[in-house]
């Protein structure tokens, strides 16, 4: 009964004001890698696992569970001095929470580290965090919040050979609240879906968990007939080496509880059983899909002709997607050419079969999760219609405040780097870039702009090598877009044409791999295998797949293929014309027309399938652009999460893999800016604004000049701060001492109102009191 599990945690919650300079890295004297390192491996064996370098959160993951998440942990880290308890994941949710309230202005939360670090579960818990400040009268909607992240990385996330639950997309949640600070609605925007993993999978690896999820739940009901899979021989999409998968899917009690833990998820989101089941039929379409095997025929004048000699696995897969399994087969084995005005099919070889089956199972598999999105931001937009009224003030939904959390995949290194971590390792080059921009150079440049003698600190600038990815018309990104373009290049040739364009120190190629190339990124040499480099940029899906796709009785699937693409390559908000057009009609028409309606979008689909192909580059491209600018209108919040050891042992330190990542993330230089430097640098008028009560009048309305922001600042007994020529240069720590400055006037001046409405409402008792009794004189007299 009295036996503490954890016999060394370290978190007394009755620890009010013990600030221990140990929680922030910026008070340590001597400032080098082995102090900053012996510092955090103390910490980690004492199971705190939290570490701040000013105001940057550094998390190593536990590798167990830890219970210090509970609600009142949640309670203590709630509008708190930071240095009141130790540093906590939560801390950093209050404060972007607090600065949002304080300051009216949009947050951003930016969590980074390598694959297996920890970022999802970091992220899971900012969400739990901030759900519980924002409390909404609306429980559902808190409800529904809660459950967007285990939906969407059942779909979104696999198991790797460094991460059993690895992120396979990049995620950006958007948490929307109103002026005074209560939750009222979500949004989720996705990138760069790794759809090849749902073809093939590296050895040691898995598919998406939503396909073994399934696989178990409809076991578990016994419902695998209705959707046509076996019960002895695992479908091929997700069949592996060790020949493990089916007696996996029938014993692990895990995967029928995620199964039934998904079908809450979608319940309490707001799906429809109706959407639910097109769902489960679309991946199980996909399963089947994969089976479809082909035979070449071999005729007087062609060989190049395939067939499919087995129709159970094709008529299998045409009925979970209600289509017909002829048009599927001539889909797959042929395909149209228009020349000239004229229309020519061709047929295609097996290999050609293959390739089509298969682009075809993940543009189903990609478009869906693109969907179940964009199902999700409408179920959980904020009510339009939500009118408050707060200190005499309407406000609508539009007028809300947002906190972005971006959890993106980190970097990743394997025996085989291929096409997806390129695109995986440019993203992190680019949050990387990010925070360099932040943290230091902003603030070396407003140094020497406002005309303050501070220490510039030297740190490692990784612009020119995201140059060397991301410029046109000779980066590597336009290199690869351009060798796609032409039919006869070869994987080959795209190294070569890489080799000879990026002379630059961070490219190279070793010697006698033809087919690979090194970078070398911020994190570390990572070589690249550049097979299958141009198919997958490609990413063709044959007009042909689309047309039949089109044709399907499901209502889900018909709309999959009529939305266009965004330029990020995911689905667009449903406007489907030929869907809404044949459900507003009677019965008997509609069969007719929608006949007429798809012709309209069935003539050749060129125009619709977007002849002028996207490649996978430009679509990337695209999204880390969206995902900039969106996180570039908050303000940002660093998570730094990193990974003590490769084995994913529980309190096992590796001081060479911590040392590495700490060294490519730039934490010395972190503490280092932190402990010299300025992070906040507010305008006069905005400062003088923003705290003109600590030291004015409240009827008062004072200038925004040096004189006044210095009266302010000699009245709250700030030290170390700065004047520039327009701006107050302040440290990491003032402005949380600032604001609870600003809250202890402001609570002064709301008991002095409190005292004063109550003398004013005694004295108005009175006279009414008096009144009465001189009234019933009067009258009784």
């Amino acid at each position: 009964r009295h036996e503490r599990i954890h016999t060394r945690r370290p978190y007394h919650v009755d620890r009010a004001d013990k600030f221990s300079l140990d929680d922030d890295l910026v008070n340590l004297e001597v400032l080098n890698e082995d102090t900053i390192i012996h510092q955090l491996q103390k910490r980690y064996a004492d199971l705190q696992i939290y570490t701040y370098v000013g105001d940057i959160l550094i998390a190593l993951n536990p590798f167990q569970n830890l219970s210090i998440y509970s609600p009142q942990f949640s309670k203590l880290y709630h509008g708190v001095k930071r240095s009141s308890n130790p540093p906590h994941i939560f801390a950093s949710a209050d404060a972007a929470y607090q600065s949002m309230v304080t300051f009216s202005k949009d947050q951003c939360i930016i969590i980074s580290g390598e694959s297996g670090a920890g970022k999802t579960e970091s992220a899971h818990l900012i969400v739990q965090h901030l759900t519980f400040l924002g409390k909404a009268n609306n429980r559902t909607l808190r409800e529904k919040i809660l459950q967007v992240n285990p939906l969407v990385e059942a779909f979104g996330n696999a198991c790797t050979a460094i991460n059993d639950n690895s992120s396979r997309f990049g995620k950006y949640l958007e948490m929307m609240f109103t002026p005074t600070g209560a939750v009222m609605g979500a949004k989720i925007s996705e990138y760069l879906l790794e759809k090849s993993r749902v073809i093939k999978q590296a050895v040691g690896e898995k598919n998406f968990h939503i396909f073994y999820y399934i696989y178990a739940g409809l076991y578990h009901q016994k419902k695998l007939a209705e959707y046509r899979l076996p019960d002895k021989k695992p479908p091929r999409y997700i069949d592996n080496e060790t020949g493990r998968v089916m007696h996996d899917i029938v014993t692990k009690d895990s995967y029928g509880k995620q199964f039934e833990a998904i079908q809450h998820c979608f319940r309490i989101i707001g799906f429809t059983d109706e959407e639910v089941y097109s769902v489960y039929r679309i991946l199980t379409g996909i399963l089947n899909t994969g089976n479809i095997e082909f035979a070449a025929i071999s005729s007087q004048h062609q060989t190049d002709k395939s067939e499919v000699p087995n129709p159970e696995a094709l008529d299998n897969a045409a009925a979970l997607l209600s289509i017909g399994s002829e048009e599927l087969q001539e889909a797959l084995t042929s395909h149209c050419v228009v020349t000239r005005g004229e229309t020519i099919i061709r047929t295609n070889t097996v290999d050609k079969a293959v390739d089509v089956r298969d682009a075809m199972a993940k543009a189903l598999y990609g478009r869906l999760f693109s969907w179940i999105v964009n199902r999700i931001n409408t179920l959980l937009q904020p009510d339009k219609n939500i009118w408050q009224v707060t200190l005499h003030r309407t406000i609508n939904a539009e007028s809300g405040m947002n906190v972005g959390i971006l959890d993106i995949f980190g970097f990743e290194n394997f025996a085989r780097n291929s096409f997806e971590q390129l695109c995986i390792n440019i993203a992190n080059e680019q949050i990387q870039f990010y925070f360099n921009q932040h943290i230091f150079a902003l603030e070396q440049m407003e140094y020497q702009s406002e005309g303050i003698d501070a220490t510039t600190v030297e740190y490692e600038d990784n612009r020119p090598l995201l140059d060397m990815f991301l410029q046109k018309p000779m980066g590597l990104l336009s290199l690869l877009d351009e060798e796609s373009r032409f039919p006869q290049a070869t994987d080959l040739t795209l190294v070569d044409k890489f080799e000879d364009n990026l002379r630059c120190k961070y490219f190279w190629r070793p010697k006698g791999v033809e087919l690979s190339f090194g970078i070398q990124h911020y994190a570390g040499k990572v070589l690249y295998d550049a097979s299958a480099f141009l198919e997958k940029n490609r990413d063709t899906l044959p007009a042909d797949v689309v047309v039949v796709l089109r044709t399907s009785e499901n209502k889900l699937l018909q709309q999959l293929f009529s939305s266009p693409l965004t330029k990020t390559g995911n689905l667009a908000q449903a406007r489907a014309r030929v869907t809404a057009a044949s459900r507003s009609l009677p019965p008997q028409l509609s069969a007719g027309r929608i006949k007429v309606d798809t012709m309209e979008v069935m003539r050749h689909p060129e125009e619709t399938t977007n002849m002028k192909r996207q490649t996978m580059a430009s679509y990337f491209r695209y999204s880390l652009m969206d995902l900039l600018s969106k996180m570039v209108v908050g303000q940002p919040h660093f998570i730094r999460c990193i990974k003590p050891n490769d084995d994913r042992e529980a309190l096992m330190f590796s001081h060479e893999r911590v040392l590495l990542q700490l060294r490519y993330t730039g934490i010395l230089e972190t503490v280092k800016i932190r402990q010299k430097g300025y992070s906040h640098r507010i305008l006069f008028e905005e400062f003088v604004k923003r705290y003109y009560y600590l030291a004015f009048k409240a009827h008062e309305t004072p200038l925004g000049s040096r004189e006044n922001c210095l009266a302010i600042l000699e009245k709250s007994k700030l030290d170390n701060w700065i004047l520039g020529k327009t701006k107050v240069f302040l440290k990491y720590y003032h402005i949380e001492q600032l604001n609870l400055f600003l809250r202890e006037v402001i609570g002064r001046v709301v008991v002095m109102q409190a005292y004063i409405k109550g003398w004013l409402g005694a004295r108005r008792y009175k006279k009414v009191k008096d009144k009465r009794e001189n009234s019933a004189i009067t009258i009784q007299s």
